[in-house]
Parts: structure tokens; C-alpha cells; sequence
């Protein structure tokens, strides 16, 4: 069967070829045979064309099965047909284990299941889809971990680790993952099933007898393990035992050291799986060694130096008081987290311009003893000159650390142009003391090519991750790619390291396996392959026989950049081809909701990987530099990609390359609609507020039609509209006409006010929560302040999210010009909206041309969140808590999804908990699933819904009776409303009901 590299009969990517009509009948017949799923449309596969690194390429199909016997079913189909099967976890590998031409099968939407945990014994079983920390959450109640953990940890699947044998930041002390595999479940590829446990010499004898695959593959490994001489080359060549990190080829150092071959453990092939990549046998289930969680007690010393030289030689005095992990974090990646939204947050305990700090992590019963042991580590390092500054951190703020450390892989990829941070020599390993002098001749190579790098990573092993920075998209750039990857494979093999690490040998590092082992050695490995895998259908090309490391890269060399005119601002990025590449795939967007934050509500709803951030930036990418068309977004693909995002900004903070897929999706669509009808119900949507405002000249009309179930039900079916939704109703005057009104009434009142303030009245608070804006003005004015509404227009936020991008530019420019001239410091202008008045801050300065670029930034710089300007008010001493009551009041706040992208929920803790007895709860909740007007439209209800069933409703469910529930956002209200029957209110009418009278 000859089966063409992409299904159906595009013509926009050279990849796109047709079936032939027998080829596609047997995929559609084997995609109906599974339990589980598979697809092969266009979209599906170039999602799936590229992982975290380099590398990228199309495959055939893409599966995801739900149990053992749909891997048995694709193990047969792959044989029958001579097609590969390319097993993926949550795809964040970076030397390219899981992109290939055959069929990637996706264990993790189906194959997630824990099985069984024996806290007595302390293990459990679990399916290869598990999340780690998934895993961790259910364990950490019976007092178990998992020990080894990555910096992916919150996405990463068990079935991958075992891939890679990760490790992670405390692998001083547990190891690594084949330190704790105690055995795995696989289907083997001849579709028989095994299971590989520790055998002791007798049972192992007794497995070499038979004529099946199991007993052939234990045959071989005595063969070729029990020769004298294969055993002292291995031993010779393999990287030094001492290394914890070392991942170079198939581990048959390790199985050395079992019984059959003079060790002193039980012999156990899992140890050979872990680390093969799936290129060995395909894993059905897992057995884990968990151990006790490490004492409650922890601090972390975050030890400052000048610059890296310093920080490696006081890694090895930091060794010697024993602690659990050392981190390192270079001045580059600093430098990268200062403009992070969500990382310049957590650099709170950084103390000047370090060139390098460490994160020194040490564990006890006694916090007296951990801060003792911290101040003999910093005396130590002073003694030895090394250091300027030792702040400790605990509690909480641990976590932010260990977030800005984990963020180094994703911040470093939102450096504007085509030189990045290339994974090609990332996952070095050699002994700590002889870090120095390695490092030293690494910028040596780095200086012959003219280059500067970047550090970071685990230096308590002497592994760094190392970066140069290079433009893989001319020929130079990929020749230089290859040179390094060459000069440094020598350099570690100098020092007896090992190449890989953690992070596997992949398509990256599999052409330098020989040189790092010795051909002997080498030739062993090809032939275990070759016995367990004659036909080689599981992930060929990996480890053994791997192409030129230097083939089948994510882009083209040579190609053009294509220009694209854009409405969005896209000049830092360099282009919005460049902006969509800073997802770089390391899947920061596929974590769930039982973590906290909100990247990526429809991905945490549904678990596809269709649904996520990266699957969206990964179609953008292949269709804005695919062949060329007059508008390079008319492509359905995308639209039908692009539809089930929210556009909750969730990306712009959470994603540590800045990915911004709201921004994206807005001029995607504008250029789309350019060339494509434009549904009706989204020209009413996108003009919401016009047709409000015309028919609020008849409140009580439309009032009594919306809420009418007839007439409102036939109204919604027209206009595709969720039957199930409450049409939000007008108010019965607009705030700015009840203001006009009050001001002439009140004109004496009103002039005795301390500071004038502008109020901001967005086109929902003005025509349909009118009481809303009338509290946020008496309370202001009832606190000493001034208010008046300026001339503006509307925000402009439903044009933005519906793809009028034109028109949002024409009403952002028009309230610049109203604005700039009397908004300043002294009268800023404050927003009750979040999603209207964060506008100003985070669209419009990139909507209005360079002519008004500096005047948009200067008034952005006054705009505020209520929230925010009570709370600098609060701070300065202007309000006192005497105004308020001393009534006690329980609040559990959900934020809005802009608010926490863009500015943050704190300032709305400390406003609603500022009366006396006012305690705050925030609820630890993504988005709420409305998303402006996602959550009315037919099509998305259940999603919408299925997202406030993640965390939202049922914690509101929980909540005594009387308590207050509060919520920003105005469709978040509604959400609140029609997701749990229970009534939402803004921050301002909780603080202006607690004013006293």
C-alpha cells in the first residue's frame, strides 16, 4: 500500500498530495474500527507536524486511542501497510522524538487513567497519558509523590517521561524516571503484549526459552550483554556512571549492572524502554515507585553573582551543604522575564542586575534549622568570595521562583527576529567539577562562530541548558546549526559526558550517538532495534539510524518572509508571521484546570489538542508561509481553528513567549471577512452597542420582546442565538443622560469634590447596567471625589473580538483625540468594564498608527480599573476604613479573564477586603466560558457551559447562602447567572453597600 504523505486535495502546501482511493478507504475503515479516534483531514496533521524543537513533518494521520486493543489494532495496520506509528505524550519534546511521516498516535486524550496506588507498597499504575502533576495532586492526600519532575510538569504525560527518562530540578536526590520504573506494559511489534518487571537469574533464564518476540528479545540482550568484550566497551565508552543525567542511546550501562551480567539487581527491560523514545515497544501502562513527600518545611536561597563564572564555582561549595536542588538562571533570561506579564511579577526577590543567580533549595523538620543552614551557606560563599546578595524565600513566594525558573525555555523565544534560541546542544551533561573547565572551552566554540549563548538549568548535575542564538531560516544559519552540534558532541565526549541528558537523543543528537559510544557500542544498539523491531514501524529514525541532523527543519531554507500588511501593530515582532512564531510548542496552553489560570479555557474543556493555543499558532504559521495567495488568510482551516478560541488573553500573560492568540484571532478575521460573507449575526454582535443605543429610544419594547419566551425564543433561532441564554435588557436611561441629568440638579454638590475624575461609561455599563454606573459614581463622589464623563465613544471591544479590526482603529483613534488632552495623572480615567477600559491599555496603542502610537501609550499609562484606582487611593491614605461598615461579609471573587492577563486580580482583593470585617476568597477559576458574546452563540453554548463546570459553578455551588459572590465582568455575571441560578455583583456595589450612612 502506498500511502501519500497528506490526505485530501488541497493545493496550498507541497505536502498536499491526494490518496489514491485505496489508501484513503483503509484509513477511514481502520479509523471506524477504533474505540478511540482517528483523523487525517489537512488541519489535523499539520498540528501535529512539529513538537518543541526544530523539527518538523507531516504525518499521514494522527490517532488517539483508548485502550491496549487499539494499539494492537494500528501495531497491525502499521505492519500490513509498512507505515510508522509515532507514539506522542503532551508533544513538548525538543530533539524531535515525536514528529514523523507515519501515524502519530496521541495517548493522552484517552489513555490517562490511574489505576491502582498501593500506599503500603508505595506504587502505583497508571495508563501513559497521566499528567505528572495530575498524578502528584492525588498522591500528595495520601502523603506519595512521584519524585522525578520536569519544568513541563503541569502537561507533561508519564508515558513521555518514560520516553525520555526525564529527571528534573531534584534530581540530586530522586533520580531520575528509570530510577523508579518498576516495570511497563507494552505491545510488543509483532502485536503480541509483554510485561517487563525485575526477573531475577533463574525466571531470566527461563524467559530466553520459546520462539515468541519476548523470549527473542531476552535471548539477544544475553547474547549480546554477556560478552566480555561488548560489556568493557560499553563501559569504556558509555558516559561516566557518576553523571545522574545521562540519556545517550539505548541503556545498556544500566542493564549492566543486573544480575545476568554481574550486578547486583534483578534484571528489569523497563530499564532498557525507559529513555528508548517508543522506538522499542509500544507502552500500554506503567508501574511507579512513589516516595514520601519531602518535610513541609523548605526554603529556597536565592544567591546573587556577577556573573556566570562565579555562580558555577559556588554551585560546587553550595553542594557540599547537601541541598535538594541548584538551579541556575543567566542575566539573558532575566533580562527576557522583565517585560513577561506574568514573570516580572515573580522577579519580586531579585536584588539589582544580577549576571546570574542560583536557586538553592533546601528541605527539613525545622524552618530554625533551614535558615541556619542558609546562613553557613552564605558565610560559606562570602568566605570564598562569591555572591553579593543571599535573600531567602519561603512560603508561597517559593513558587514564584520555581515559576520564573521554569518560564526560562518559553521567555527567551519572544526575542523579536529570526536568530532564536535553538535546542541543538541544549541538554549537555557532565560532572559538576568539571563544569568549569567545560563551559569555558563551550565559548571558545561559541566565540570561533561568533555567537553568544544562554544558561540556565540544573548545575547541581552539571547539566545546562545551552542556546546559541541562530537563524535557522537562511543556509548559513543551518550550516552553523550543524557545526556546533558537531564541535560540541566532541567537547562532551572530552569530558566523558553525556550528549543527552534528559531531554533524549531524538532526530537531534541521534547522528552523534556513535561518536559519544563508540561504533561498537553503536552497532549494538542497531541491532537490539532490529530485533525488537525488524519492521521498524515504531518511531523509526530516532536514536538509530536518524537522518542528518540537519533535515526536515520547521522552516525553509531560504524562503522570503512574506510581508503581510496588518491592522494590529505588529513592528516589535517584526512582522505577524515572526509574532505567530514565537510558539515555539512547549505546551504551556495544554495544562488543566485544576492548576491555576486560564490558558487555555477550550483546551481544558475538551482536551483536544485541536483546541489548544499551540495548535492554532501551528496552523497560522503553515498557512501565512505556505505558497502564496492575495490574502493569505483566506483559508477555512484556520477559521474553523481559530473558532473555539475566547479570546480571554489567558496567552499574553501565561504563555512565556507572549504568544497573544486574541490579538491574532482579531486580525485573522478582518483580513478573512475581507474575502468571505460576513454572517449576519456577527455584523449584530460586532454592532451591539449602535443598535442598543436605537433601540433604547423604546426600552420598554425591547425589554418586554427579549424577555418574552416567544417572541425572544424566535428572535435567538433567527439569529443563531443559544436558546438557553438570558438576552441582556436595557436600562431605562443611559448613565450618561442620568448624569447629565444629576449634574444640573446637584451642580453645588458636585464642585466640592477633592479631585476630578473621568469616568469611562463602555457601551454595557451606559445602555444596560445603568445602576451600576450610577453606584460607581456616588461612591465616588461619597469619598471626596469629582466625576464627570468625557466625550468618547465606544470602547470598541466587540468589534475587536468579532474582526472589525478597520472600524476598532477608526473608534480607538476617535477616543484618542478626545481624550489625550485631558487625561493625565492628576484626572485619570477609570473604567468599570475591565474588557472596555483595558482597551485603552492593552489594543489601542497597536490600532493606532505611528502618528498616535505615543499619544495612546501616554493615555494608557492613566486608564484604570476602578479596582486599581481605589486601591492607590487606599495606599496613599486618601480613603479611610472609617467610611465603611463593620458589618462581617464573606466574598468569593471571580476575576475577569482580561483583568487577570493584563493587570492582575490583587488590586480587587484589597478594595473588597478593605472594610474591617470583609474577608476575600478568590476562586482559583480560569475563564467562566462567556467570553462576551461566545458564550450566546448556538454553536458554543456547551462549550461555554462546559468551561464554567470546570471550576467556576461548582465552587459558587458550594458557597453558603450567605455569601457574596463578585465578579468584574459583566458576561462573567451573566455566566454566573445562567450557569448556577445565583446572583454576581460588580466590586463596586459590594464597597459602595458597605459605605456607611
Amino acid at each position: 500500500m502506498n500511502i501519500c504523505r497528506v490526505y485530501g486535495d488541497p493545493d496550498y502546501l507541497k505536502e498536499m498530495k491526494t490518496f489514491n482511493t485505496d489508501s484513503d478507504l483503509k484509513l477511514k475503515i481502520l479509523a471506524a474500527e477504533l474505540d478511540g479516534g482517528l483523523q487525517f483531514s489537512p488541519s489535523i496533521r499539520l498540528m501535529y507536524a512539529t513538537d518543541a524543537s526544530e523539527y518538523r513533518s507531516v504525518p499521514i494521520a494522527v490517532s488517539w486511542p483508548k485502550n491496549k486493543e487499539d494499539i494492537k489494532k494500528l501495531v497491525s495496520f502499521a505492519l500490513d501497510n509498512r507505515i510508522e506509528l509515532i507514539p506522542r505524550a503532551a508533544g513538548t519534546s525538543l530533539a524531535g522524538q515525536v514528529v514523523g511521516s507515519g501515524i502519530v498516535v496521541d495517548i493522552g486524550k484517552y489513555m490517562n487513567r490511574i489505576l491502582e496506588i498501593n500506599e503500603k507498597e508505595k506504587w502505583v499504575r497508571v495508563e501513559p497519558g497521566v499528567v505528572l502533576d495530575e498524578l502528584n495532586k492525588v498522591l500528595e492526600e495520601k502523603g506519595l509523590f512521584f519524585g522525578p519532575e520536569t519544568s513541563t510538569s503541569n502537561r507533561c504525560m508519564i508515558g513521555g517521561m518514560v520516553g525520555n527518562n526525564a529527571c528534573g530540578s531534584h534530581s540530586l536526590i530522586y533520580g531520575s524516571t528509570r530510577d523508579h520504573t518498576l516495570s511497563v506494559n507494552v505491545v510488543l511489534s509483532d502485536g503480541s503484549e509483554a510485561v517487563f518487571e525485575p526477573v531475577d537469574e533463574e525466571s531470566f533464564r527461563e524467559k530466553c526459552k520459546g520462539d515468541s518476540l519476548e523470549s527473542q528479545l531476552y535471548r539477544n540482550i544475553l547474547e549480546n550483554l554477556g560478552e566480555k568484550l561488548n560489556q568493557e566497551e560499553i563501559r569504556r565508552e558509555f558516559p561516566d556512571k557518576r553523571i545522574k543525567r545521562r540519556n545517550t542511546g539505548y541503556a545498556l550501562d544500566a542493564l549492566l549492572d543486573t544480575k545476568p551480567f554481574g550486578g547486583t539487581e534483578d534484571f528489569n527491560f523497563s530499564k532498557l524502554i525507559t529513555g528508548s523514545e517508543g522506538t522499542l515497544a509500544f507502552i500500554t501502562e506503567i508501574k511507579l515507585n512513589l516516595v514520601d513527600l519531602p518535610p513541609r518545611e523548605k526554603i529556597l536561597v536565592c544567591a546573587h553573582f556577577s556573573d556566570l563564572e562565579e555562580s558555577i564555582e559556588a554551585n560546587l561549595i553550595a553542594l557540599k551543604h547537601e541541598p535538594g536542588a541548584i538551579e541556575l538562571i543567566d542575566k539573558f533570561i532575566l533580562d527576557c522575564t522583565k517585560d513577561n506579564i506574568e514573570q516580572k511579577k515573580n522577579r519580586f526577590f531579585l536584588d539589582g542586575d544580577p549576571g546570574a543567580i542560583l536557586i538553592i533549595e533546601f528541605a527539613g523538620e525545622s524552618k530554625i534549622e533551614l535558615e541556619k543552614t542558609a546562613a553557613k551557606l552564605e558565610s560559606d560563599l562570602r568566605k570564598n568570595g562569591y555572591g553579593y546578595s543571599f535573600p531567602v524565600v519561603s512560603g508561597n513566594n517559593m513558587e514564584k521562583v520555581w515559576s520564573l525558573r521554569k518560564a526560562g525555555l518559553g521567555v527567551i523565544y519572544n526575542i523579536p527576529g529570526d536568530h532564536r534560541p535553538v535546542s541543538v546542544i541544549e541538554d549537555t551533561a557532565v560532572q559538576p567539577e568539571d563544569l568549569m573547565n567545560y563551559i569555558t572551552d563551550f565559548k571558545k566554540i561559541l566565540a570561533k562562530y561568533g555567537l553568544e549563548g544562554i544558561y540556565h538549568g540544573h548545575i547541581s548535575t552539571g547539566e545546562l541548558h545551552l542556546r546559541p542564538m541562530i537563524n535557522l531560516k537562511v543556509k548559513s544559519g543551518v550550516e552553523l546549526f550543524r557545526s556546533i552540534a558537531e564541535d560540541v558532541a566532541v567537547l562532551v565526549k572530552k569530558y566523558n559526558g553525556s550528549l543527552s541528558g534528559e531531554h533524549g537523543d531524538g532526530r537531534l543528537r541521534g547522528e552523534f550517538i556513535p561518536l559519544m559510544i563508540g561504533e561498537k557500542n553503536y552497532s549494538l544498539l542497531k541491532r537490539i532495534k532490529n530485533v525488537w523491531d525488524p519492521d521498524n514501524i515504531f518511531n523509526p529514525g530516532k536514536i538509530v539510524d536518524t537522518p542528518p541532523m540537519d533535515t526536515d527543519l520547521r522552516y525553509e531554507t531560504g524562503a522570503e518572509i512574506r510581508k503581510i500588511d496588518t491592522y494590529f501593530d505588529f513592528s516589535r515582532e517584526k512582522g505577524i508571521v515572526r509574532a505567530v512564531e514565537k510558539c515555539n510548542g512547549s505546551g504551556d496552553c495544554r495544562k488543566a484546570e485544576i492548576f491555576e489560570g486560564t490558558m487555555c479555557p477550550s483546551y481544558m474543556a475538551t482536551r483536544d489538542e485541536k483546541n489548544s493555543t499551540r495548535a492554532r499558532a501551528n496552523i497560522l504559521r503553515e498557512f501565512l508561509t505556505g505558497p502564496e495567495k492575495d490574502n493569505p488568510f483566506d483559508h477555512r482551516e484556520i477559521f474553523d481553528v481559530m473558532d473555539l478560541c475566547l479570546s480571554c488573553k489567558g496567552c499574553k500573560s501565561e504563555c512565556p513567549s507572549g504568544v497573544d492568540m486574541a490579538k491574532y484571532k482579531g486580525e485573522f478575521l478582518q483580513h478573512y471577512y475581507d474575502s468571505n460573507h460576513i454572517p449576519l449575526r456577527t455584523r449584530i454582535i460586532a454592532n451591539i452597542s449602535t443598535l442598543n443605543r436605537l433601540t433604547g429610544f423604546f426600552p420598554d419594547f425591547f425589554n418586554i420582546v427579549f424577555s418574552n419566551i416567544l417572541t425572544s425564543g424566535l428572535i435567538k433561532r433567527i439569529l443563531g442565538f443559544a436558546p438557553e441564554r438570558t438576552i441582556p435588557l436595557l436600562s431605562k436611561v443611559t448613565l450618561k443622560a442620568w448624569l447629565k441629568k444629576d449634574e444640573l440638579n446637584n451642580k453645588n454638590v458636585r464642585d466640592t469634590g477633592k479631585r476630578k475624575l473621568y469616568l469611562f461609561a463602555d457601551e454595557f455599563t451606559d445602555l444596560n447596567e445603568t445602576d451600576l454606573g450610577i453606584k460607581t459614581i456616588k461612591l465616588l463622589e461619597k469619598l471626596g471625589y469629582r466625576v464627570s464623563i468625557p466625550k468618547h465613544v465606544i470602547s470598541g471591544r466587540a468589534f475587536i473580538s468579532k474582526g472589525f479590526i478597520r472600524k476598532a482603529g477608526k473608534i480607538a483613534k476617535k477616543n484618542i483625540y478626545l481624550l489625550k488632552d485631558i487625561i493625565n495623572e492628576d484626572s485619570p480615567l477609570l473604567g468599570i468594564e475591565p474588557s472596555g477600559i483595558l482597551t485603552f491599555r492593552d489594543e489601542y496603542p497597536e490600532l493606532v498608527g505611528k502618528e498616535l502610537r505615543s499619544a495612546a501609550e501616554k493615555l494608557a499609562k492613566n486608564c484604570y480599573m476602578i479596582d486599581e484606582f481605589l486601591e492607590m487611593e487606599i495606599e496613599k491614605g486618601n480613603i479611610p476604613r472609617e467610611k465603611f461598615t463593620e458589618k462581617r461579609a464573606f466574598i468569593k471573587l471571580h476575576g475577569h479573564c482580561h483583568q487577570k492577563a493584563l493587570v492582575s486580580t490583587e488590586s480587587t482583593k484589597k478594595v473588597l477586603s478593605f472594610p474591617e470585617n470583609y474577608s476575600v476568597e478568590e476562586i482559583p477559576s480560569g475563564c467562566c466560558g462567556m467570553a462576551g458574546s461566545f458564550g450566546y452563540e448556538k454553536e458554543h453554548y456547551d462549550l461555554s457551559m462546559k468551561v464554567g463546570e470546570l471550576v467556576l459553578f461548582p465552587e459558587i455551588r458550594k458557597c453558603a447562602a450567605d455569601t457574596i459572590i463578585a465578579a468584574p465582568g459583566t458576561s462573567c455575571r451573566q455566566q454566573i447567572s445562567d450557569g448556577t441560578g445565583k446572583k454576581a455583583f460588580h466590586p463596586v456595589e459590594i464597597i459602595y453597600d458597605a459605605l456607611k450612612a
